[in-house]
């Protein structure tokens, strides 16, 4: 079974979550940004503490 179908299959059960991130020291929606800090927030490399 591929992705989309599970997807397509369990789509009334999924719900729109709000991913934030932090800006020049506070926390913002992705959502709110403009295209081009949505642009710079895909490049971003994640920071992983070991």
């Amino acid at each position: 079974m591929s992705k989309n179908e599970i997807l397509s299959m369990l789509r009334e059960k999924r719900q729109k979550c709000t991913v934030y991130t932090r800006v020049m020291g506070y926390h913002r929606p992705v959502e709110s940004f403009n295209l081009g800090k949505i642009g710079e927030h895909r490049q971003r490399k994640q920071f992983t503490e070991h």
